[in-house]
């Protein structure tokens, strides 16, 4: 799901800053950008994203910068300064150039100073960013929590749109067997005139009709499939891969039902289900 996380931190004399931006993804897909530095914690931060984020393509951003004394020390290589010098003089004096000797230009001589880095505790080092890694993943989990709860809602409602909508099917459907044995008897009466109408051949032909076009099977697992998305909702965890799945099983039998339903009120209520089903399953790409 989308989402944004930010921490900053002094520990130790560093600054660390870590950002995490996610959006959208079937599965985790974490990229993580750092100073050259701070190379060898790469593995740590994605195994940190990946305990906390089990879906999405996340791109986690971490900057540092020393406060205080410089982790560099540079030096003047005094040995080598003197040398540069005698032999510039020596060559104004053999071959009479200018005399612009300055020390912008000695400085731009090699090995004029000798630069020294300190031995970085590494083990140190990736304790302080994780620490700041661990408060930037709950930045982004509180903003993800309350998106969550956000859908969650609408999910909910949603799916009691759909109930209202399966109600509405079921009432109707029953109402197209009866309308189907009123044409029916009518239809025979205008064909048969005054000979009198065999009610069991009547009857007989409605119940083949009602068989083919009863959906009480798939409306019951379809209600059953909203319960289980509303039981997912409560129970919370990462439930998008369920929800996928789930919702492939409710589209299967809506398209059942409309494929039964020979009334056209009737059919344009499985359309209204379908895009309820379409909008949970735009919102489900959002849920980790």
């Amino acid at each position: 799901m989308t989402g944004y996380g930010r921490a900053v931190e002094t520990v130790n004399g560093r600054e660390f800053t870590v950002e995490l931006r996610s959006v959208n993804n079937r599965y985790l897909d974490c990229t993580v950008k750092l100073p050259r530095m701070l190379s060898f914690a790469e593995e740590s931060v994605k195994q940190a994203v990946k305990n906390t984020i089990s879906r999405g393509k996340v791109d986690v951003y971490i900057t540092v910068r020393s406060e205080g004394a410089s982790d560099v020390k540079v030096s003047l290589n005094a040995s080598m300064v003197e040398g540069y010098l005698s032999a510039m003089k020596q060559m104004v004096a053999d071959y009479g150039v200018q005399d612009d000797i300055s020390v912008s230009v000695i400085s731009r001589m090699p090995e004029v100073f000798t630069v020294e880095k300190p031995e970085v505790d590494e083990e140190q080092l990736l304790s302080d960013l994780m620490g700041v890694v661990a408060k930037a993943l709950a930045s982004y989990d509180a903003m993800r929590t309350a998106e969550g709860k956000a859908l969650e809602n609408d999910l909910r409602s949603r799916g009691n749109t759909i109930l209202e909508l399966v109600s509405q099917v079921e009432t109707g459907n029953g109402q197209t067997v009866i309308d189907y044995r009123t044409r029916l008897y009518n239809k025979l009466k205008e064909v048969l005139a005054n000979t009198s109408i065999d009610e069991s051949r009547i009857l007989t032909e409605a119940a083949i009709f009602a068989d083919k076009v009863a959906v009480d099977e798939e409306t019951v697992r379809l209600r059953s499939h909203l319960e289980q998305m509303n039981n997912m909702l409560t129970g919370g965890g990462a439930i998008g891969r369920k929800l996928d799945f789930l919702l492939q099983e409710m589209n299967r039998e809506s398209n059942t039902i409309g494929s039964k339903c020979t009334d056209v009120k009737l059919a344009r209520i499985v359309v209204d289900i379908k895009a309820e089903l379409e909008k949970i399953r735009e919102q489900t790409q959002n849920i980790e």
